[in-house]
């Protein structure tokens, strides 16, 4: 199977070893949203994507207890805002991430009844060229935020999880119906028993996590200079700040996401809380 990987920092215990533990499936690396649309063209088989595109999909299964979530502030997902956060109207999203930009519009809208006029905060500009009341930023700009004046500063992660009283869950591995891709299906492809196939490779992705997780001061050492970090605090970023396990109360956080962001219109049509398909 052709599986969709990413290889930002709090990705790497998921993909730890993952070549090793599963030599007969091809990895390939990409940016979350391009794996996102990969999947849903049928280019890939699985895919670890984030939580706000799980929910566009009906087909779509959840095949591991693997995961990247919170239990409370995750420092790599911030609002920062120059005006009190109930007086925001306008909101600059950070391009990278369309969960975070969908959790920040929920957690405005629940607390306060917001709906702020949304603006483009792209990638390489900067903070202070966007005028815009608040900036949702993510990723490393997020840990190292500028020096500019801020009335106040969002831990998404961490009011997610006051306000929620329950985790949140950034991205998870996911599959296309029973595995396979239509593109594949109709090139003549097929995999024997592609249910258990597709158990066997929830299993090694579990396992990949599980090694990562065991081996998190080693990735913390060859990582924290690209990232511009310390070695403890990528240590303590991925150990601290990160969860890797999709439990009960995880899938519950996901749950709940999913119903405040269809209310925002911000996930698919169908709930996909309304199938049997998490098969973790």
């Amino acid at each position: 199977m052709r599986i969709g990987a990413v290889s930002y920092l709090n990705t790497r215990p998921l993909v730890f070893g993952l070549q090793a533990f599963a030599p007969q499936h091809e990895l390939i690396y990409d940016l979350p949203s391009r794996l996102a649309d990969q999947l849903a063209a049928g280019e890939l088989d699985v895919a670890l994507i984030p939580s706000v595109e799980y929910f566009q999909n009906p087909d779509y299964r959840i095949i591991s207890d693997a995961c990247i979530a919170c239990r409370g502030p995750v420092r790599s997902v911030k609002l920062l805002s120059r005006v009190p956060p109930e007086t925001i109207r306008t909101l600059a999203l950070d391009e990278g991430s369309r969960t975070s930009a969908a959790l920040v519009q929920v957690l405005l809208r629940e607390r306060f009844g917001l709906s702020p006029q949304l603006v483009p905060f792209p990638i390489n500009a900067a903070p202070e060229s966007i005028t815009a009341d608040a900036l949702l930023m993510i990723g490393d700009r997020a840990m190292h935020p500028p020096a500019d004046e801020y009335v106040a500063q969002w831990d998404l992660g961490d009011v997610w999880c006051r306000w929620a009283e329950l985790p949140f869950v950034f991205a998870m591995w996911v599959a296309r119906g029973a595995g396979v891709s239509p593109a594949r299906q109709n090139s003549g492809f097929r995999v024997q028993g592609s249910e258990e196939s597709l158990d066997e490779l929830g299993a090694i992705l579990s396992q990949a996590r599980d090694a990562g997780v065991a081996h998190v001061e080693q990735i913390a050492r060859a990582e924290h200079a690209r990232f511009g970090l310390s070695y403890r605090d990528c240590l303590t970023y991925l150990r601290d700040h990160l969860h890797f396990t999709l439990g009960p109360r995880e899938l519950a956080g996901l749950r709940l996401f999913e119903e405040h962001a269809s209310r925002l219109g911000l996930s698919g049509p169908l709930s996909p809380w309304e199938r049997a398909r998490v098969r973790v």
